[in-house]
């Protein structure tokens, strides 16, 4: 291979890993689904292909109390609508492929956020 043609390759595969690196964190989503359930246990939402970056409403009425996480990534509730921690209620950790369910005496889940 001559040293032009190897210095053309070079930079078109620099360019190439630069372009995927500086898009990497735009648009990216979450595989699977994450589910939530209100109290009365028969009001569901769910959630596929969730950006990865803010804050995300959970859209039940009265917050969710049960949450199954069947996404390859990790989220954290919160008991706020703005995914704030307060001194009440600090955010939940739910490792990808689990479940979890509000203690009874527990404020509800509003909000929700990707770890990545």
């Amino acid at each position: 291979m001559s040293h032009s043609r190897r210095i053309g390759v070079i930079t078109g595969v620099a360019a190439l890993l630069l372009t995927a690196t500086a898009c990497s964190g735009l648009g990216r989503t979450t595989v699977g689904m994450l589910s939530f359930r209100a109290q009365d246990a028969v009001t569901e939402v769910s959630y596929s292909n969730t950006l990865v970056t803010g804050c995300h409403k959970i859209g039940l009425p009265r917050g969710a109390t049960h949450v199954q996480n069947n996404t390859l990534v990790d989220v954290v509730l919160y008991r706020t609508p703005d995914c704030q921690k307060t001194d009440r209620a600090d955010g939940i950790y739910v490792a990808t492929t689990l479940s979890n369910v509000t203690a009874p005496a527990s404020l509800p889940w509003r909000s929700f956020s990707v770890i990545h």
